[in-house]
């Protein structure tokens, strides 16, 4: 039997991968994440998220492993991990009233055959309008600085949108379950 494996370590991808009720191990893949030069959006995430698998699958035999990787797009520009308050401050004003497509690839890879299965999913959120002091209640109680465009829809998070747009909710958090589930029913893992 393939054992199930989450090549991230993403509290936010564990908890949602959980929520499958599934038995699964986590691995760090470390890989580097910088763009490469004139890499869209899309192609970007698929190609982290294939990288993140394919350097599990090197050291895991046997298993299923889901790689995956999420940014987030607003006027075609990508708005990665803010890291520090600071940098969430600007990334929020920058986004206030506008709408940001957040882009998430996922790979499920079967290390003993090499198939693999990748896909991106979109979901699309608009921001309210927001106000300086909303953003600064938001970070401290969120601390959004390891989230695409510093954003957690999770918690706090969700009150800072004015609509949301897309076919699963989980894609925000980083890990899109619905269609994730459905693939590890095709390489033959039981799922309630």
């Amino acid at each position: 039997m393939l054992k199930l494996i989450l090549a991230s370590s993403s509290p936010y991808r564990q908890q949602l991968l959980a929520r499958l009720g599934v038995s699964f191990e986590c691995v760090s893949p470390d890989i580097d994440e910088q763009t490469l030069e004139n890499e869209n959006p899309d192609d970007y995430v698929l190609r982290l998220s294939r990288e993140k698998a394919v350097k599990i699958g090197e050291i895991r035999e046997k298993s299923l492993i889901i790689g995956s990787d999420q940014c987030a797009v607003c006027e075609q520009q990508i708005i990665g991990k803010p890291g520090a308050h600071d940098k969430a401050v600007q990334q929020l004003s920058q986004l206030s009233g506008k709408h940001v497509v957040f882009i998430t690839g996922v790979t499920v890879l079967n290390s003993q055959s090499g198939e693999m299965r990748t896909w991106a999913d979109h979901y699309t959120i608009k921001f309210r309008t927001l106000q300086a002091s909303e953003i600064e209640r938001y970070l401290a109680s969120d601390q959004p600085y390891n989230c695409a465009a510093s954003f957690k829809s999770e918690s706090l998070g969700i009150a800072l949108c004015e609509s949301m747009q897309g076919d699963d909710p989980s894609a925000l958090i980083g890990l899109p379950l619905l269609k994730v589930a459905q693939q590890l029913r095709d390489f033959g893992l039981v799922i309630p």
